[in-house]
């Protein structure tokens, strides 16, 4: 490969860093051509970029990063594929997906999700409990109706008790 194609790459790759928020580093090694074309159509479908990258030129983009990925050099060895994503979460609950349908490729490396650096395969429960920004708002809005949800019901239970109370009396 020609040393304009290698920068030419370089530069794509960092493009896509800075445009996705989220990362993902995924060996695919030993996976045959259905079984990576079936890893493709799920990505597409999760809205998630795969992009196959050497592992040297993958080194040297992260090297030229704002962001210190120090941490992910070990892990950039074997065939390498970079799952890049928007929502944070998206590409640890497909790989836990198909890691429940016995598929032991493609597996977790390491990634980049929320600004923090996760190394490992044993780090992918963690990945998928991450919420999403609209997981987060969901929430927020949930516990800010829940006060004004206590406040009406109390009204209406305290409307038919003061409604008893007055019959009552009224009889006496």
């Amino acid at each position: 490969m020609r040393k304009e194609d290698k920068s030419a790459i370089i530069a794509q790759l960092g493009e896509l860093i800075k445009k996705y928020p989220h990362f993902y580093l995924v060996d695919v090694e030993g996976m045959n051509a259905a079984d990576t074309s079936a890893l493709r159509r799920q990505c597409f479908k999760s809205n998630l970029k795969m992009v196959l990258v050497k592992n040297t030129l993958l080194e040297k983009t992260l090297e030229a990063s704002d962001v210190d990925f120090e941490a992910l050099k070990p892990v950039l060895k074997g065939t390498t594929a970079v799952l890049f994503t928007e929502v944070a979460n998206a590409p640890a609950k497909m790989l836990k997906d198909l890691k429940s349908k016995k598929q032991e490729k493609p597996a977790l490396k390491a990634a980049y999700a929320e600004e923090g650096l996760y190394v490992g395969a044993d780090q992918l429960d963690m990945l998928c409990a991450i919420k999403s920004k609209n997981e987060v708002i969901a929430d927020i809005v949930a516990l800010l109706q829940s006060p004004a949800k206590n406040v009406l019901s109390a009204l209406q239970s305290g409307q038919n008790t003061i409604h008893g109370v007055l019959q009552t009396l009224e009889k006496r």
